[in-house]
């Protein structure tokens, strides 16, 4: 039987940045021929950068992605690298076909498709054929759907090329694909990481390779894009589901393996319609074994994967749109001592500026709880007391109780866009799923900033990440980031004397419980109170969700990392009437 020698390259394209993602490319293309790889293939869209959104309706931007993906193929053929092929996704246009396929928008002009290069041409293309629309997928509105198989015959083997959403569907695709016996199925992806998606992915992929009787190659791109984060974690299964290989978490990867595939059953030949044969790469020369590198272990303890999701979107948000350095206040609480370790690990002690506000009901211990995690942290901390402030605008305007509870956190975000604005910080803003689900913030307040951390992160998960922070730390014999006062002490806006958010909200554990019915499962109101929850305190909840679309709107975003994030997850009216 043949060996094909392939390399799965996890890279972390920037969209729109065809230069850089050209040379991170032909970077790869030179490590794995430099191993023999008979076939290499990047991510979905991974030419351009993923997803691109409305671009992909711009005549503009398809012409260019189509000259920088011709010039691709002659720059790794001036490189001495024309032998190889390569295999990497971007989009397939502009088209004139007429708009009849009820499946897309009118104003979709491209394909999500697969390219196949090799000598310095492009030797074919694959369109994908599903389509996701839901959650934060709009596909119908931007591509129209590819309808022919492709096969590409390499190193005396026959390669099945699917794209993300086409193996999340039974059907004619890949019922036409295991007609035709494949000794692989490469599918490339553009997947955003969700808490527990592997437990999802996996199997999928190990069905598929039992439905077509090939090796299943699951190759993802890594990085972050505005509010998604893409986790890698690109694979290879045989054709009974084994896994064989495995890339890392949340980084870049180039995973080269040894396939023992059937001999083609094709040999480049046409073999009907609705299917394309590409006849491409020869075997390589190198006849040495490669041992395969064993799968890359998986850490079970989903709250290492959320912090290094969060970490990786934050970094790449700020790295991608050239941000020098973050900002963000420090009130003692958990949430700011979340986000500001989160910075740290990010991009580095010396790019993250904290400030402490104190107000006239700021605690002691706010005070030295931030003082300490700043010095934990290794962070520049100012002081900029709010008192003075907000006394003339509460006088003038004759401000008591809410309005004047609000002013302090307006003053607050006034404080922390003036510096960013003479200093060219990002904003952190640091409130936390729970928080944003039942409006429990400031507009104009705590809720400015540029870039939200824990958007996507209940409270009781901030806590959780917090304790498994400090127990990393403590495992690699490190000071542990975050201050024990900060996890344990009873949360507090501290806007007036004595204040507790129990005063006016559940219990965190029962109200993370109960929006994660609503609002993840989305259960009705009755389907809420018959799980056990008091039905006054489902309709008040019910009420203040409902309520705080307006705020969510107009709020920064943030790393999703669950399958219903605020955003383009969850679309609701602002102005309805609730029932």
């Amino acid at each position: 039987m043949p060996i094909l020698r392939l390399a799965l390259a996890q890279t972390n394209p920037r969209l729109g940045d065809f230069s850089g993602n050209i040379s991170t490319i032909v970077g790869y293309v030179q490590r794995a021929a430099a191993k023999g790889a008979d076939l290499v293939a990047f991510g979905e869209m991974a030419l351009t950068g993923y997803p691109i959104e409305d671009l992909a309706t711009r005549p503009e931007f398809l012409h260019l992605a189509r000259t920088e993906l011709e010039g691709l193929a002659l720059r790794l053929l001036s490189a001495g690298l024309g032998s190889t092929t390569v295999v990497i996704g971007f989009p397939n246009g502009p088209i004139s076909l007429p708009a009849t396929n009820a499946a897309h928008s009118p104003t979709a002009i491209a394909h999500n498709a697969a390219a196949v290069i090799q000598d310095g041409r492009v030797l074919g293309i694959y369109n994908k054929h599903h389509l996701p629309n839901y959650s934060v997928f709009d596909e119908h509105r931007n591509f129209r759907p590819g309808d022919s198989v492709m096969i590409v015959h390499v190193a005396d083997c026959d390669v099945a090329i699917t794209i993300c959403e086409d193996i999340w569907r039974d059907g004619d695709l890949m019922t036409s694909i295991a007609d035709v016996h494949p000794g692989l199925l490469l599918v490339i992806n553009g997947s955003p990481f969700e808490r527990e998606k592997d437990e999802v992915r996996l199997p999928l992929v190990r069905r598929r390779a039992q439905q077509t009787g090939a090796h299943v190659a699951y190759l993802n791109l890594v990085g972050g894009q505005d509010d998604l984060v893409f986790d890698g974690d690109s694979f290879v299964v045989n054709a009974s589901g084994k896994l064989l290989a495995r890339s890392p978490q949340f980084v870049e990867d180039l995973l080269v393996v040894d396939l023992e595939l059937p001999a083609s059953r094709t040999n480049g030949a046409p073999i009907g319609a609705g299917f394309t044969v590409v006849q491409a790469g020869r075997p390589s020369p190198f006849h040495v074994a490669l041992r395969t590198p064993s799968p890359v272990e998986r850490n079970d303890d989903n709250r290492e994967q959320i912090w290094n999701a969060l970490v990786l979107g934050l970094r790449d948000y700020v790295e991608k749109n050239g941000f020098p350095s973050l900002i963000l206040g420090l009130s003692g609480g958990i949430d700011s001592a979340v986000c500001a370790a989160l910075a740290v690990d990010a991009v580095g002690a010396e790019r993250v500026f904290g400030v402490s506000m104190p107000s006239d009901y700021s605690s002691d211990h706010s005070r030295s709880d931030a003082e300490d995690l700043a010095e934990r942290l290794g962070i520049d901390l100012r002081s900029e007391v709010i008192s003075d402030l907000v006394a003339p605008i509460e006088a003038q305007l004759a401000l008591s109780e809410i309005a004047a509870e609000n002013l302090q956190a307006r003053i607050r975000g006034v404080i922390l866009m003036s510096l960013s604005n003479a200093e060219g910080h990002l904003v952190l803003t640091t409130g936390n799923k729970t928080e944003i689900a039942v409006g429990y913030s400031t507009i104009y307040g705590d809720s400015v900033g540029g870039f939200a951390p824990i958007r996507d992160v209940p409270k009781t998960l901030v806590w959780e990440l917090a304790r498994w922070r400090n127990e990393a730390a403590r495992r690699a014999n490190l000071r542990e980031p975050i201050p024990e006062a900060s996890i344990t002490k009873p949360p507090s806006a501290e806007l007036r004397p004595g204040q507790l958010d129990q005063d006016t909200l559940p219990e965190y554990d029962v109200l993370d419980a109960l929006l994660d019915a609503y609002i993840t499962k989305r259960m009705g109101r009755d389907e809420v109170v018959a799980l056990g929850f008091d039905a006054f305190t489902v309709d008040r909840v019910i009420a203040l969700v409902d309520r705080a679309e307006w705020k969510r709107r107009q709020g920064a975003i943030g790393p999703k990392i669950s399958e219903m994030a605020f955003g383009r997850d969850r679309r609701l009216p602002v102005t309805f009437v609730r029932s």
